[in-house]
């Protein structure tokens, strides 16, 4: 198995163990920072905890997410329209504090806009605001110089993707330097896709797991209550995205303005999948 880089126990660690303590898997929830607009935003963001949601990743809008299917790229689209940018997402964070010091906060998504904003700076930004992790999916470990050991030298966990096209090679090194935990896509493709097959889930994470003692997260695909509940039975957390995502953009009127029933929906079926996953294992 391989070792894991030794550092101080994080928020992300301590919902894990809480996770492990209670006997069940957790829920992740993906929205992104600024859909539809950085009021509704904030205010979906403030009420994820309540609904449920035990650790949140938040997207941070890029105008070309080529991992994300059509849901996602909407989102950023529409954030990116109502005048949302990396600091402007840091400042949702920094808001959350102020209200939410538990819940794990994980930015997810590419490298150029970091890249952009100055890694050095967006560090300290991000540890400044309580950002817990990241997760950037166009950087392989190849460039871990860039941004992943930066990271985890200033005390944010880094998230690395593992795939159905991980060999047991790769995997060693997609491990090498993760933390936090590691977030298997459950499907070969773009979030909101197919869901992936319950038994070759169930292998796959056996098969990480005789690797890492990281705990594992799986996503991509999961739409429903049953499809989460299921994942939930075999893995260490179930990861939401699309559809949240689709929820917000069900909320929104022929003007594109978020109707007055767009964040209590979203919750109550953030409530839904988070009863189905704590049930699982009961």
């Amino acid at each position: 198995m391989l070792a894991q880089m030794r550092r101080p126990l994080t928020r992300i660690d301590r919902t894990f163990a809480e996770l492990k303590a209670a006997g069940r898997a957790g829920l992740v929830t993906f929205v992104t920072a600024g859909d539809p607009d950085l009021v509704t935003a904030a205010a979906i963001l403030d009420g994820l905890p309540d609904a449920g949601a035990d650790i949140i990743e938040l997207g941070m809008p890029f105008t070309d997410p080529m991992a994300d299917g059509p849901a996602i790229q909407a989102a950023s689209l529409r954030a990116l329209k109502a005048g949302t940018t990396l600091k402007l997402t840091l400042d949702l964070v920094r808001r959350f504090r102020t209200r939410n010091e538990a819940t794990p906060i994980v930015l997810m998504g590419y490298y150029n806009p970091i890249y952009l904003y100055g890694v050095d700076k967006f560090l300290a930004d991000a540890i400044a605001v309580g950002v817990d992790g990241l997760i950037v999916v166009d950087l392989p470990p190849e460039e871990d110089a860039e941004l992943c050991l930066p990271a985890l030298h200033a005390g944010v966990s880094f998230v690395r993707l593992a795939t159905p096209t991980t060999d047991d090679e790769r995997l060693v090194r997609v491990l090498s330097n993760t933390s936090g935990f590691v977030y298997y896509v459950s499907i070969t493709g773009i979030t909101g896709a197919g869901a992936g097959d319950p038994a070759h889930i169930a292998r796959e994470v056996k098969r990480i797991r005789r690797q890492t003692d990281l705990p594992i997260a799986v996503g991509f695909g999961i739409r429903t209550p049953d499809q989460a509940a299921a994942i939930a039975k075999v893995a260490d957390a179930v990861v939401i995205g699309s559809a949240l995502v689709n929820k917000v953009a069900a909320g929104l009127g022929v003007d594109g303005e978020a109707a007055p029933t767009l964040v209590p929906d979203m919750l109550a079926l953030t409530r839904d999948l988070a009863a189905s996953v704590r049930r699982a294992r009961l």
